[in-house]
């Protein structure tokens, strides 16, 4: 019998509990008055566990190096920047993802927001809210050109639904999948063009060294007047000072922000009280259907861990590893 421990939000609920019970394993959930981003109390929070089904936590290399039996971290979502895959490469520590399961989720809450923003929310909302009637144009949706930063699962699904919206759609992937835009009608652009030529941006990639603050004072110079920025990615993305900046300048007009540089949103950011803005806490990939999915999936993983089974297409890290034994 192993013991899987839930650190993810929302795993009161979900197919997690009875697959593992099934199958003869304890499933828990962490006590939710711990404070997970503080090391020492994840630490020991984690000890006497076998897996984790992980949120968004970070997992840095004191952590790992102190996790006692601990032998895979499954992230619930595709994001896996908060772990230390180089710590968990050196304690054999799986580290696995649950692609697949949100790409639906993350995309229409991508299309809320840029609809939304695009329309005037919530400036418009706060405005009747105090009694004020102003009743002014905005520019129109239809016909306007998205830049898709990212052409992933969940950059696609965006790009289907934008289409039907009737926008242009252009791409970006450092990867791009060239079927996909062939079948779609979506243009394949370098980053330079799509930065330039788009009325909305939104953003589908991972952080890594290479996209940290890639929307930065000297990308968003670059960038139409009047452009709406969409961020249901990862905060650490984009150069929060330099899009405040922009957003009181009007270079950029409006911005939907479901990530941030620091989670939960700081009560003193200025974006708190921007009308032309708004703001999300870390919910895009939140569905009912992409719950279950994600919860069953992480379940699954550790069960095929632990009977020998190696499911490469969600582990990111262990790369070349043919000798991992539970």
């Amino acid at each position: 019998m192993i013991r899987v421990l839930c650190t993810a939000l929302n795993a009161e609920s979900g197919p997690h509990f009875q697959i593992l019970a099934d199958a003869g394993h304890e499933c828990h959930v962490v006590d939710r008055s711990l404070d997970l981003w503080n090391p020492a109390v994840l630490s020991r929070a984690i000890q006497d566990y076998d897996a984790v089904i992980a949120g968004s936590e970070p997992w840095p290399p004191d952590v790992i190096a102190s996790s006692g039996r601990l032998r895979v971290i499954a992230r619930a979502g595709v994001g896996f920047d908060a772990v230390n895959l180089a710590a968990c490469d050196d304690h054999r520590i799986v580290v696995a993802t649950t692609p697949g399961c949100n790409h639906h989720s993350v995309a229409e809450q991508a299309i809320a927001m840029l609809m939304a923003v695009g329309r005037g929310f919530p400036a418009l909302d706060q405005e009747v809210r105090r009694g004020e009637w102003n009743r002014n144009p905005w520019p129109r949706v239809w016909g306007r050109t998205i830049g898709l930063v990212g052409l992933g699962r969940i950059g696609q699904a965006t790009a289907i639904r934008a289409k039907g919206l009737g926008l242009k759609v252009i791409a970006f992937d450092p990867a791009p999948p060239t079927a996909f835009a062939a079948e779609h009608g979506v243009q394949l652009v370098p980053l330079e063009i799509l930065i330039t030529q788009s009325d909305f941006i939104s953003l589908h990639l991972p952080v890594t060294p290479a996209t940290r603050h890639m929307i930065n004072d000297e990308s968003i110079s670059r960038m139409k007047p009047g452009v709406v920025i969409i961020n249901t990615s990862r905060g650490p993305l984009i150069d929060e000072p330099a899009l405040i900046r922009a957003l009181q300048s009007g270079k950029v007009r409006g911005a939907g922000l479901d990530v941030f540089a620091v989670e939960p949103l700081p009560l003193d950011s200025p974006l708190i009280n921007m009308p032309n803005v708004l703001l999300s806490g870390h919910v895009a990939g939140l569905d009912n259907e992409s719950h279950d999915a994600t919860w069953e999936m992480g379940a699954q993983i550790i069960l095929k861990l632990l009977r020998g089974d190696w499911p490469a297409d969600c582990i990111q890290n262990l790369k070349g590893c043919n000798d991992w034994k539970w």
